[in-house]
C-alpha cells in the first residue's frame, strides 16, 4: 500500500493542478498553507484517516472557527483528490446559520473613514487602493485589473475562473485613478505597482492596512482588505435593496454568498431585539 507522505514535490504538483483549474492566487496560497499545516502535525509520518480526525479534534480544541476548520479540511481534501488519495475524507463540522456578524469584525463606515484619512496621512497608493477596493466592490487579487485603460474607459473587465464580469468605475474614482498614474509616470497597463514594478500582494496591503490602526484608532481585528469590500456590499444594498444585483457585481455564483456579505452587526440585531419589546 502506498505510503500517503505530504512532500514538497506532492505540494508543488497540487499547486500546479490549483492554477491548471484556474484558482485566484490567494487560494492556491491558502491550500497550500493548509496542507503544509497538516504536515507539520504528522511530523514525517504518514496521513491515516484516524490521524487526520485527530487532527481536526486538535483544532477544535484549540479553539479555531468552526468555519476555519472547514476550509482547512476542504484544503486537505482537494489535495487528496488531486494525489489519487481515496478513503481519507472527513465529514465538515456543522455550522449553524448565523444571523448577524460579531461586532469586532463589522467595519462601520465611521472606521473606514478614519482609516482613510490615517492612509492618505501616509501612503496615497494605499489611500487610493482601499477606495478603489471600497467603491467598486473587486477583491484584492483583481487589482490588477485597475489599468490606466480602465481609468480612461471607467470600467475594468475582469476575468476569473473562466468568467469575466464588467465592473463599472465611478466617475470620481476614475478622475482619481488617472491622476495618480500621470502623477506616478504610468501610461498604460497596472495601475498599483510596487518600486520595483511588481503587483501588490495581498500580504502588503494586508500588512500596510493593519499598521493605520492605531492612529486611526480602529479595532484590528476588522482592519483588512477583504472588509473593504463587505462594507462596499453592505452600503450598496442599502441603497438599492437589489440582492441579485449585488451578487453579479461581486461576482457571486450563488446569492446565499451574497447574504452573508449583509449580515448585520450583532449590535444591530440586538437593537431590533429590543424595539420588539416582547419582555414585560
Amino acid at each position: 500500500m502506498e505510503d500517503y507522505l505530504i512532500t514538497e514535490d506532492r505540494l508543488a504538483i497540487f499547486a500546479a493542478h490549483l492554477r491548471a483549474e484556474e484558482r485566484r492566487p490567494s487560494t492556491v496560497e491558502k491550500y497550500a498553507r493548509d496542507v503544509r499545516a497538516l504536515a507539520r502535525w504528522l511530523a514525517g509520518r504518514a496521513v491515516t484517516k484516524a490521524q487526520l480526525a485527530e487532527w481536526k479534534q486538535q483544532l477544535v480544541a484549540r479553539g479555531y472557527a468552526a468555519t476555519t476548520v472547514n476550509g482547512m479540511l476542504a484544503a486537505v481534501h482537494a489535495f487528496f483528490s488531486c494525489m489519487g488519495w481515496m478513503g481519507l475524507s472527513l465529514r465538515y463540522l456543522r455550522v449553524q446559520r448565523r444571523a448577524f456578524r460579531e461586532n469586532s469584525r463589522a467595519l462601520s463606515r465611521a472606521d473606514y473613514a478614519a482609516l482613510l484619512a490615517a492612509a492618505k496621512a501616509r501612503s496615497v497608493r494605499l489611500a487610493l487602493v482601499m477606495e478603489t477596493i471600497c467603491a467598486t466592490g473587486i477583491r484584492v487579487s483583481e487589482l490588477p485589473y485597475m489599468t490606466v485603460e480602465a481609468a480612461r474607459a471607467g470600467r475594468a473587465d475582469i476575468s476569473l475562473k473562466g468568467k469575466i464580469r464588467t465592473i463599472l468605475i465611478p466617475a470620481k474614482l476614475c478622475k482619481k485613478l488617472r491622476a495618480y498614474a500621470k502623477h506616478k509616470k504610468i501610461t498604460s497597463g497596472e495601475i498599483f505597482l510596487t518600486r520595483g514594478g511588481h503587483s501588490l500582494s495581498r500580504k502588503q496591503i494586508w500588512a500596510e492596512m493593519k499598521r493605520l490602526c492605531a492612529s486611526a484608532g480602529v479595532d484590528p481585528r476588522k482592519v483588512f482588505p477583504h472588509n473593504l469590500r463587505h462594507l462596499f456590499a453592505v452600503t450598496y444594498y442599502k441603497v438599492t435593496r437589489d440582492m441579485a444585483q449585488l451578487a453579479d457585481l461581486l461576482g457571486h455564483s450563488s446569492i446565499e454568498t451574497t447574504r452573508l456579505y449583509l449580515l448585520a452587526p450583532a449590535s444591530e440585531q440586538r437593537q431590533c431585539l429590543d424595539r420588539l419589546r416582547l419582555v414585560l
